[in-house]
């Protein structure tokens, strides 16, 4: 198949399986109030083992030993944006990264300037008031859960299409924690998500090439790194604020004064 052809065919069945995939916990949290972060870990597991015996049974090389699939055809791999951009040198940088802003700015879009959008923010912050004002909780919950879904299938392209060109059990490598903290820092605004994105991608990237550079400084420094910002910035609206407050109320009052 020609890459025109394949490249998208691959990456709208990573987002269509994904969705599906999200579907059955977002199906499990709104009909059956089961709790979303314990089904989604089982998933995990579940996605592990299939992955396993697909790898092994159908997709592994003639005598190899590893648990990973044969390497994906020329074809299959994604373009580098500096076979349009010759600037860029040597970057591995691909059209994912295209992909990615393209996704967050529908999620802005979608979240922040649509009705549907609105529901969701509104079930998020008080799912009873937002029953009262005649929101669909399960459709919300189930269709919040379908896109993030099909968002993390997407997530997926640019380590097996545009790097490693090939299907391993640990190619995630903990991306998804990652994501949870991301959105957490970035308080789930657009632009917040995309510098904090930022932040942990040079953290990531900066840490694996310094452990290379200095043997001596474990790679768990960084992840020790990242636990500190997790902590601090999740701690700030109730760290931080209180204190804030008073400080802002301070000044206002000697304004008027």
């Amino acid at each position: 198949m020609e890459p025109w052809a394949l490249i998208p065919l691959a990456i709208v069945a990573s987002a269509v399986f994904g969705a599906a995939w999200a579907f059955l916990p977002g199906y499990l949290q709104a009909k059956r109030g089961a709790h979303i972060v314990v089904t989604t870990i089982m998933f995990n597991f579940i996605a592990a083992s299939l992955m396993n015996y697909i790898i092994v049974s159908h997709m592994i090389g003639p005598g190899q030993q590893s648990t990973s699939s044969r390497q994906f055809l020329p074809s299959a791999w994604v373009p580098r944006l500096n076979e349009w951009l010759p600037g860029l040198g040597q970057s591995p940088l691909n059209i994912t990264l295209l992909m990615a802003l393209m996704a967050l700015g529908l999620y802005a879009l979608a979240i922040w300037r649509t009705p549907w959008g609105y529901g969701v923010r509104a079930v998020g912050l008080n799912a009873h008031a937002a029953h009262y004002a005649g929101v669909s909780i399960k459709g919300a919950v189930i269709g919040a859960m379908m896109i993030s879904g099909a968002l993390a299938g997407l997530g997926a392209v640019n380590s097996e299409m545009g790097s490693g060109h090939h299907l391993t059990l640990n190619f995630t490598a903990g991306a998804g924690f990652i994501g949870i903290a991301v959105a957490l820092m970035g308080r789930n605004h657009p632009v917040g998500i995309l510098l904090s994105a930022i932040l942990f991608g040079g953290l990531i990237q900066g840490g694996f090439d310094l452990s290379l550079e200095k043997p001596n400084i474990p790679p768990e420094t960084f992840i020790f790194i990242q636990g500190l910002i997790i902590l601090f910035c999740g701690a700030m609206e109730n760290l931080y604020a209180p204190l804030l407050h008073r400080l802002l109320q301070g000044r206002q009052a000697n304004a008027h004064v």
